[in-house]
């Protein structure tokens, strides 16, 4: 019997990197994301393959229940070690996946490019969680690791204010659907950044009281919300950049790439790649296609409403 699942990618609008230490953050789920099809296999196996938005397989390889029950430890993350893990604690929460089939043939497709960024491994993590009925949160904590601001995303259609609790998280449904959405763009920065190392690295880098940060950009997250019009909506991004960017001891993207330009350019997500969120009166385009950025999307194409 063949079973589909689908999840939404994602944005991280505000509290990059400290979202992981209780800040609110604001975060929109994409028109774009990643289906999960399952089907009967055999041998005691599951047979995996995985496309991208082209259509081109990024991934390919058959895992042996043996394999998810007892993992190799290897000193070397791979796609493949890194999936085995997902699959090993996901039998962990369900053991339903090995204990009642003889093998699968799955297959997953994105919709966005899988360098884009917008939650390959949050996507995959939430259907899984999702064809299994366990708690993707938990399946996220102990196979991937991050603040689960993208399974929230995964499992909403509007946008979300979230934060962690000490008794795990919570995920506020909020309105922002502006009406200078016609001024946002998103631009791809050609390069994309990996979630695991730029964690590892903000949390070796990160000052021991983040207290008054917190704060700063809680507040600055709800002025963004609050934004009437997209000169005050600016003014709190680049407010915004400029705290992490002290927290970091990075210089921002705007200063480091494009210093000429008129708008206003902010971070999402892990910084360095992936993509911007850029403000501008007038479309963009021809500035970031000089520069040789030639992915840039409007607010519409991008951001998901239900």
């Amino acid at each position: 019997m063949k079973k589909t699942f689908y999840s939404n990618g994602k944005l991280l609008i505000t509290g990059e990197y400290l979202v992981l230490d209780g800040a609110k953050a604001l975060a929109l789920p994409t028109k774009f994301g990643q289906t999960l099809i399952v089907e009967v296999g055999a041998n005691q196996e599951i047979s995996w393959i995985s496309y991208d938005a082209d259509g081109s397989i990024w991934f390919e390889d058959s895992i042996s229940f043996s394999e998810i029950l007892n993992p190799l430890n290897s000193k070397v993350e791979t796609i493949r070690t890194t999936l085995v893990t997902i699959l090993h604690e996901a039998y962990s929460l369900n053991p339903d996946l090995i204990t009642n089939c003889d093998g699968y043939q799955i297959t997953t497709q994105l919709t966005f490019p899988r360098k884009w960024g917008l939650g390959t491994s949050s996507t995959l993590i939430n259907n899984i969680a999702q064809w299994l009925h366990i708690d993707a949160f938990k399946l996220l904590k102990t196979s991937f690791g991050g603040s689960g601001y993208d399974i929230a995303c995964a499992q909403n259609g509007n946008p979300i204010l979230y934060h962690l609790e000490k008794d795990g998280q919570n995920v506020e449904k909020v309105t922002f659907n502006p009406a200078f959405t016609d001024s946002i763009y998103f631009v791809y920065l050609n390069k994309k950044q990996s979630s695991k190392s730029s964690i590892a690295q903000y949390k070796k880098n990160k000052a021991q009281n983040l207290d008054k940060s917190i704060r700063t950009i809680d507040k600055i997250t709800q002025e963004i919300l609050n934004s009437g019009n997209i000169k005050s909506f600016a003014r709190a991004i680049a407010l915004h950049e400029a705290e992490m960017s002290h927290i970091l001891e990075v210089k921002t993207v705007q200063e480091t790439l494009f210093s000429d330009f008129e708008g206003e350019i902010k971070s999402l997500g892990a910084w360095g790649g992936d993509f911007i969120l850029v403000t501008a009166e007038t479309n963009p385009t021809t500035y970031f296609a000089a520069k040789g950025y030639n992915t840039i999307l409007t607010y519409e194409e991008m951001i998901l409403h239900e």
